[in-house]
C-alpha cells in the first residue's frame, strides 16, 4: 500500500504510513504547540503533561511518569504477547537556551528558549506511532514508548536509566531517531558503527607569575603559555591520531587578564574547550596527550598547567545487527535509493549514547531539509512537519518488523 500526504514531494509504501497520514494536520498542531511552549531540560512539565495526555487518548495501556525527573514511559501490548518481547522507541523532548528569530504563528512564546533542534517534532512523530501501534496492535509482544528529558546536556538518558528504566521496562533493543536538515525529505540515514561522537569537556589553568606589563622579565606570563597551548594542541590529532580515526579537539574560551588593565600580566589563565572521539582508544589517547603536553609546554616557560577531563557523553554507536534491521525497515518505508545505508558520522553528540551503551540498538537519522532549510541550533530553524507522518511510520516499523504476528 501507498500512502500519500497532499503536497508532499516524497512518497512512502505500507499501511503505517497510510494510517497515520490520514490524522497529519493533528500531530502537526501538536507539534506547534510544542514549538511555541519550549522547556529546558528536566523542566518539560508543560511537555510531559502534553504527551500523558495524548497517550491516554490514543489508548496506550499504561503511563508512567516521573521517569528521570520529568521522563515518561508509554506501553503498548500487542494483539499477542506469545514472544514475551519487547521493544523501544526513544524521542527527547527539551528545548535549547536560543531566542528564536522566526515570526509564524508558532513561533516559541518563551523569551531565550526555543525548540531549535527538532525535539518537538520528534515528540510529535513517537506520539503518532503510538496512536497508530495502540489502535492496531498487529504486533506479538510489547511497545515501550520513552519521551526522555534533557537531552540537550542534561544527560537525561542516563538520568532515566538510573531511575530503572531498563529495569522497569527491559527492553531487548531501542531505536531513537533525528531530523536532519543535511538530508532531502523522504530519506533515512544510519551507518552500522559509530553515528555521533564522544563529547568531552576540557578546562586548562594556567599558573604563571603575574607582574607588570612593563617588566614583563620579572613575572611568568599565562597568557604567553596559553598562546603556546593553544598551537600545540592542534598538533596531537595531527601528529598522535591515525587519520582513519576522527577526533576533534577545539580551545573555544580563553580567560586571563582584565580588558581594562592594559599594563597588567596575570597570575592565571584558563582555557575551555572540548574534545570529540568515536572510539575509546582514541579518547584515552587524547587525554593522555592533552595532559603531558599542557605540563610541558607550562614547563618550558616556568609556569604550571592542569587539564581537567571530563567524559560529557560517550559516542553514539549503532549495533551492527540492530543497524542492519532498521535499514531494512527504512528500505520497506522508503525504497532503498531512499536510503543511506553509510551515512557519514557527525562529530556532534547525543545522549541516546547512555543508551547504546546498556542495550543494543539503532540511531537514524530522517531528512528533513532541501531548499532554504536551516541546520540545527538556528535562530531560524523549524522542524518541517511534512516529515511527521514519514517518522512515526519508522517507529511504527521497527515494532511491527521486531515483533512480527505469526498464523497461530
Amino acid at each position: 500500500m501507498l500512502g500519500t500526504v497532499p503536497n508532499l514531494r516524497f512518497r512512502a509504501n505500507g499501511r503505517a504510513f497510510a494510517r497515520i497520514a490520514q490524522f497529519h494536520p493533528e500531530l502537526t498542531a501538536f507539534r506547534r504547540d510544542l514549538h511555541a511552549h519550549p522547556e529546558l531540560g528536566f523542566e518539560e512539565v508543560y511537555t510531559a503533561a502534553r504527551v500523558r495526555e495524548a497517550l491516554k487518548v490514543c489508548g496506550v495501556d499504561e503511563v508512567h511518569t516521573g521517569i528521570g525527573k520529568t521522563g515518561l514511559v508509554g506501553v503498548i501490548h500487542g494483539r499477542r504477547n506469545g514472544s514475551g518481547r519487547m521493544v523501544g522507541l526513544r524521542a527527547d523532548m527539551d528545548a535549547l537556551t536560543m531566542a528564536e528569530s522566526n515570526e509564524f504563528a508558532w513561533r516559541s512564546t518563551r523569551a531565550g528558549m526555543m525548540h531549535g533542534c527538532g525535539h518537538d517534532g520528534h515528540t510529535a512523530m513517537l506520539v503518532g506511532a503510538a496512536r497508530y501501534l495502540a489502535e492496531t496492535r498487529n504486533f506479538d509482544g510489547t511497545a515501550v514508548v520513552i519521551f526522555q528529558p534533557g537531552e540537550e546536556g542534561f544527560a537525561g538518558a542516563r538520568a532515566m536509566i538510573e531511575d530503572g528504566l531498563f529495569d522497569r521496562f527491559p527492553v531487548e533493543a531501542v531505536y531513537g531517531m533525528h531530523n536532519w536538515p543535511g538530508l532531502r525529505p523522504g530519506t533515512i540515514g544510519l551507518n552500522p558503527g559509530p553515528m555521533m561522537a564522544a563529547a568531552d569537556k576540557i578546562t586548562i589553568e594556567i599558573t604563571g607569575k603575574g607582574g607588570h606589563g612593563a617588566h614583563a622579565y620579572l613575572a611568568v606570563d599565562p597568557v604567553l603559555v596559553a598562546g603556546h597551548i593553544i598551537t600545540g594542541v592542534q598538533s596531537i590529532v595531527s601528529r598522535n591520531v591515525r587519520p582513519v580515526d576522527g577526533a576533534v579537539i577545539s580551545l573555544c574560551a580563553l580567560q586571563a587578564g582584565d580588558v581594562h588593565a592594559m599594563s597588567v600580566i596575570p597570575g592565571k589563565a584558563l582555557l575551555v574547550g572540548t574534545v570529540r572521539t568515536f572510539t575509546s582508544e582514541v579518547q584515552e589517547l587524547v587525554e593522555r596527550r592533552l595532559t603531558e603536553l599542557c605540563s610541558a609546554i607550562a614547563l618550558g616557560f616556568g609556569a604550571t598547567a592542569s587539564v581537567k577531563y571530563e567524559r560529557v557523553y560517550p559516542a553514539t554507536t549503532n549495533s551492527a545487527r540492530e543497524a542492519l534491521f532498521a535499514a531494512h525497515v527504512a528500505e520497506s518505508l522508503v525504497g532503498a535509493d531512499h536510503v543511506v545505508r553509510d551515512l557519514e558520522p557527525s562529530m556532534g553528540a547525543e545522549d541516546f549514547s547512555f543508551m547504546l551503551q546498556v542495550k543494543p540498538g539503532a540511531y537514524l537519522r530522517i531528512g528533513q531539509g532541501g531548499e532554504g532549510s536551516c541546520m540545527l541550533h538556528n535562530a531560524r530553524y523549524d522542524f518541517n512537519d511534512d516529515i511527521l507522518p514519514l517518522g512515526s511510520a519508522l517507529h511504527a516499523g521497527l515494532v511491527e518488523q521486531s515483533l512480527p504476528m505469526h498464523p497461530a
